[in-house]
């Protein structure tokens, strides 16, 4: 069978029960937008702004364009800026690092843990450099790291954690969750993602009203609070708009229901893959994971996945170059990173989404165990 020429039996993601869910609720606050015509900015934004805050356990949220202006503004608000590192993890979306150079810095590459895929204190601290400014803790998949121990590195050497949260809205570490332990979270509202727009946008968390303030004037050309025409600092045009801001507010409530879904069926996953020779990703136990992505890690991943296509289940790779590794990035390489660059050789993601149906679910199972005996 050519699996690229029908639709696979399971899909990698499928929104429209997620949608269809929501968009009576939508389409009536699309209704007052237009009525009100208060499109960019507005009372819509700022009550969204308001409850992502309260539910992630902050006093500010500053909405945004998209999520990669989320962390490139956040590093411009801390001071990073040129002559500066900023320690991340290889294993992370290229936006981690492109954030980065975006603020004039140098992205410094850390290793993972084996069994998260995750940064760890010891990994942070071997990148730390007389010349780091900032660590971004990526909560990749939907989990957050150890969130005590880096933040421990991090206040010893003096720089601020920032939160890469892009995947895991509504995780949380030891009962915190997702963007209030560090100076900043960032977050993107990518349609795919556990909350998710009708397009891009994005976000920030913070507790600091200071740092709150500069991302308000960053994302508006940089301008001074409450004035129109007069220009503080430079800045860009990210801001959040009432849209996309309405479809935010009407999948809120719904958000822990949704993660709340995903975690049985990762849980699901586990217990049918017990046994079989395929390596999934730890939770730890202090960890609460939003499961935005369900990756297990197999040798011959080309040859795994080809089978999974041919017993109609669709799969991604995420991702499939350790950044430290990727062409545009090599120049800021400090040397091998061997547990980012054999996961990257090895992850593979299966089917995860609220909606997944037990057949789903059980034809997953079923696959990866016949895709595992062809290997």
């Amino acid at each position: 069978m050519n699996a690229g020429s029908v639709r696979p039996a399971v899909p990698f993601l499928d929104l429209a029960p997620m949608t269809r869910e929501v968009m009576p609720e939508i389409v009536r606050r699309w209704d007052d937008i237009v009525a009100s015509s208060a499109f960019i900015g507005g009372q819509l934004v700022e009550q969204f702004e308001d409850d992502w805050a309260d539910y992630c356990g902050t006093r500010y949220a500053v909405g945004l364009a998209n999520g990669t202006d989320a962390l490139h503004l956040s590093l411009r608000a801390l001071g990073v800026g040129p002559g500066d590192e900023v320690v991340l993890p290889a294993n992370t979306f290229v936006a981690t690092a492109e954030a980065v150079v975006l603020a004039g810095a140098v992205p410094r590459f850390a290793d993972v843990a084996e069994d998260t895929l995750l940064l760890t204190p010891s990994t942070v601290e071997d990148a730390i450099t007389p010349r780091t400014r900032a660590v971004i803790a990526v909560h990749l998949y939907g989990q957050m790291p150890d969130m005590d121990g880096i933040l421990q590195v991090t206040r010893r050497v003096g720089v601020p954690l920032v939160e890469d949260a892009a995947q895991a809205h509504g995780a949380s570490w030891r009962g915190i969750r997702a963007g209030a332990y560090g100076a900043v979270g960032c977050f993107s509202f990518y349609p795919g993602k556990n909350l998710g727009a009708f397009g891009d946008a994005g976000a920030v968390v913070t507790r600091d009203a200071g740092l709150a303030a500069a991302l308000r004037s960053l994302r508006d050309h940089g301008r001074a609070a409450g004035e129109h025409v007069r220009h503080e600092r430079i800045g860009t045009n990210s801001r959040l708009d009432a849209v996309q801001a309405a479809v935010l507010a009407a999948k809120l409530p719904h958000l822990d229901d949704w993660n709340t879904a995903r975690r049985r069926i990762a849980t699901r996953y586990a217990e049918g893959f017990a046994g079989l020779p395929l390596r999934t990703v730890v939770e730890k136990p202090d960890a609460y994971g939003v499961h935005h992505l369900a990756v297990v890690r197999v040798p011959q991943r080309d040859r795994f996945r080809a089978a999974l296509a041919d017993l109609g289940v669709a799969t991604g790779v995420h991702y499939p170059t350790a950044c430290h590794r990727i062409p545009a990035y090599r120049e800021f390489s400090t040397g091998p990173l061997p547990v980012a660059e054999r996961a990257a050789a090895e992850v593979v993601s299966l089917p995860m989404y609220p909606h997944l149906t037990d057949d789903h679910v059980l034809r997953v199972v079923k696959a990866v165990g016949e895709a595992c005996d062809e290997r």
